[in-house]
């Protein structure tokens, strides 16, 4: 009997159109949905847009449009990532539904209740490209790290404030009673220090006056939420929270694939956000890297956008799938470059993968009369550990080291000259390439769907497929 398993990404801003760093925590989501599935679990995979705050409100400003007329064209170009990266969420989540705006007030009342909201009067250093307030030890040279070409505004006004500071310690003791809430370790002793060093009270509304693109704050009609206290609340909204508690409880706890610069909101102020309304906790929280180009950090300002649009429509789904989870590291920053791509296309795919299904479709089309009788096959347990560890590279890495030892055992047996000298025997040999050659079909399923399927569907068919990868 398969378990529930809820997993989400985080929700991208609609400030920008999509590129291929959203493509790789999306795909790797995805990689773990469908293994999950593939196993046998029940699953719901979340995704959506964030559409809320000072960025998006001040790209609306710039190009003169109505803001929901805005989200509503961006939300439209994520959506239209499920079919360019052959996604199989099961819900598109928007923080400018009508449910996650009841959702995120209740949230608020409910936290207000219990003496964890106030409202007071603050000065602070804010970084519009992160929203969020810094100190002086985020900043380098007066500069935040991640966004060096924004200059960090001043923030003087009356805001409401989360009581964060009341959870240093509720949250150190999580970190030790859950040695596996964030992986990599790294990532986990980095939050573990960030809140040992003391934590600061934060601002989670904006005046209207100033800001109004964002949902009103119940009770207060002069404020609106602050995008990082709406946005949050998505997890639960998006599985029924609080009105259909049936199906918020068949879900709940989530697993959260984020970027390197969420730790601070996904693994301790969501977390003392759900202390502070009295719900159960994350149940873990992946951080992955960021894709660079030129060991610069892909941007629209700095103009070193790559569209998984322009690579799937040049190579196909399953080559930016593949490159995504074994060329780039699963937890630390890859530099991306086309000729990088390009190499590995040709190498791994094409060359690989292609050329050897293409070279044992070949034998059994011609020298077998029937369909090898395929077993009930089980999925390698070292490629299921590496997933549950959401080690995707290691897993890919293992169905090429398949592919290696089955072109190896190739080479040395010489099917295709055995059966013309000894043809039982030969046919006896192309059977048991041909059924390997499946069993790497099935360990493709949830990483290269796509290219699983025609894999399978060849070997049922006992049939030539057409070419997997055409070289480039």
């Amino acid at each position: 009997m398969g378990k529930n398993f809820y997993l989400t990404t985080t929700l991208p801003y609609v400030n920008a159109d999509p590129h291929v760093g959203h493509a790789l925590e999306f795909v790797t989501a995805d990689i773990i949905a469908r293994y999950r599935r593939l196993i046998g679990d029940e699953v719901f995979f979340n995704t959506g847009t964030d559409e809320y705050g000072q960025k998006v409100y001040t790209k609306t400003l710039e190009e003169k449009k109505d803001p929901q007329k805005y989200v509503d064209e961006y939300a439209e170009k994520f959506k239209k990532l499920k079919d360019t990266l052959n996604l199989s969420y099961d819900n598109f989540i928007r923080t400018t539904d009508e449910h996650h705006k009841m959702a995120a007030q209740e949230f608020w009342k409910r936290s207000i209740a219990n003496g964890d909201i106030e409202k007071k009067l603050y000065k602070s250093k804010y970084c519009a490209g992160c929203e969020l307030e810094k100190t002086d030890s985020d900043l380098v040279d007066g500069c935040c790290p991640e966004h060096r070409e924004q200059e960090i505004q001043i923030i003087e006004e009356e805001n409401y404030f989360f009581k964060f500071s009341k959870y240093q310690k509720p949250l150190l003791e999580l970190y030790k009673k859950n040695p596996q809430l964030v992986i990599p370790d790294f990532r986990f002793n980095e939050i573990k220090r960030f809140v040992e060093r003391g934590l600061e009270d934060f601002s989670i509304s904006r005046l209207k006056s100033k800001m109004p693109w964002g949902v009103p704050v119940p009770d207060d009609d002069e404020h609106v939420m602050y995008v990082w206290f709406d946005a949050l609340v998505n997890y639960i909204s998006a599985i029924g929270w609080p009105d259909d508690l049936k199906k918020f409880e068949k879900w709940w706890p989530v697993t959260q694939f984020a970027g390197k610069d969420q730790v601070r909101q996904q693994a301790a102020m969501w977390q003392a956000m759900l202390m502070s309304v009295g719900l159960p906790l994350s149940k873990q929280i992946v951080i992955h890297g960021f894709i660079t180009v030129d060991n610069d950090k892909m941007s629209k300002s700095v103009g070193n956008v790559i569209s998984p649009d322009d690579l799937v429509a040049e190579y196909g789904v399953d080559a930016l799938r593949y490159y995504l989870v074994r060329h780039v590291h699963p937890f630390e920053d890859s530099d991306f470059t086309m000729e990088k791509f390009k190499e590995a296309y040709n190498a791994n795919l094409a060359n690989g993968i292609g050329n050897l299904t293409a070279r044992i479709m070949k034998l059994a089309e011609t020298h077998l009369d029937e369909v090898p009788v395929i077993p009930d096959g089980t999925i390698p347990q070292e490629f299921e550990d590496f997933l549950n560890n959401f080690e995707v590279n290691k897993a890919v890495d293992l169905v090429w080291e398949h592919m290696g030892d089955l072109d190896k055992y190739i080479q040395e047996v010489k099917p295709f000259s055995v059966v013309k000298e000894e043809k039982q025997k030969g046919v006896e040999i192309i059977k048991n390439i041909t059924i390997k050659l499946y069993t790497i079909g099935r360990m493709l399923n949830p990483i290269l769907p796509k290219t699983s399927e025609k894999i399978k569907n060849a070997v049922k068919q006992n049939k030539m497929p057409e070419p997997l990868f055409v070289r480039k």
